[in-house]
């Protein structure tokens, strides 16, 4: 797929656009998006997102602040309303299903933010994160997310509050992996983070990958193309760029092109 002419960005171009090249078919699509139009009010923010996540992928959005990113993830995972199109998840449309059924079906957004709760333990956070599992499964996955983040078992008891931010985003990516989704949607993991930290968070997403669960990043930082898959690059709430992250992240070219 070939980058869209419209960039919407205002700087010079290159007198020859870059090209993509399509990522090799890794099997069927988990989630596909097909002219998702979305926004606040009155305000439209998302303008006609056509998009695949394939089963078993890792998958990355990049884009600089006010793209329309954050606005995407929450349209797919239900919090804002879909105004047109339609999203598939598992070839069935989920356009008119409510958040906690997005969830129950699989799909789980960890939020920009972090949004711990910050009175309860670190242990409560992760429990109430398994609301949607109704196979008594809970304790399995508590002891399966405690040997992903060794640091939260560490500080089981302690309060959510007090954790340090790199521990929170371990908290909050935790709790939602207790959910038990197939697609889990991560907005923003790095935002605020130091260096160091954003490197071992990236690790940790790679190990979630090699776990066999669907990932779908946002991002402005482009050492989450270390992990993905395939990348796309929104401007002004369209989807300008599809390819494969290695592709992407050896390309000063794109990169300059899209991201500047």
């Amino acid at each position: 797929m070939t980058p869209s002419a419209r960039s919407g960005r205002t700087r010079r171009k290159p007198s020859r656009r870059p090209k993509a090249t399509r990522p090799r078919d890794r099997g069927p699509a988990l989630l596909e998006l097909r002219g998702v139009r979305s926004g606040y009010g009155t305000l439209p923010v998302l303008h006609g997102i056509d998009l695949d996540v394939r089963k078993g992928e890792t998958a990355v959005i990049l884009g600089l602040n006010g793209a329309g990113k954050s606005t995407l993830m929450h349209t797919i995972a239900g919090t804002i309303a879909l105004w047109e199109g339609d999203i598939r998840y598992a070839q069935e449309s989920i356009s008119g299903l409510t958040a906690p059924q997005r969830v129950s079906r699989g799909i789980c957004l960890v939020p920009e933010g972090r949004r711990v709760f910050a009175d309860l333990t670190v242990q409560r956070n992760l429990e109430l994160g398994a609301w949607a599992r109704r196979d008594g499964s809970a304790g399995e996955a508590l002891e399966e997310v405690y040997n992903l983040f060794p640091r939260l078992q560490e500080r089981r008891t302690q309060m959510a509050g007090t954790l340090s931010g790199g521990e929170q985003q371990m908290l909050a990516i935790g709790r939602g992996l207790m959910s038990g989704p197939r697609l889990l949607c991560i907005d923003e993991a790095s935002l605020g983070l130091a260096p160091l930290l954003v490197r071992q968070l990236f690790e940790l997403v790679g190990r979630i990958a090699r776990t066999g669960v669907t990932l779908l990043l946002v991002e402005q930082n482009i050492h989450a193309l270390e992990v993905a898959d395939r990348a796309f690059i929104m401007q002004k709430g369209s989807i300008v760029y599809e390819g494969t992250a290695d592709e992407l992240r050896k390309s000063d070219e794109l990169r300059h092109a899209y991201l500047g």
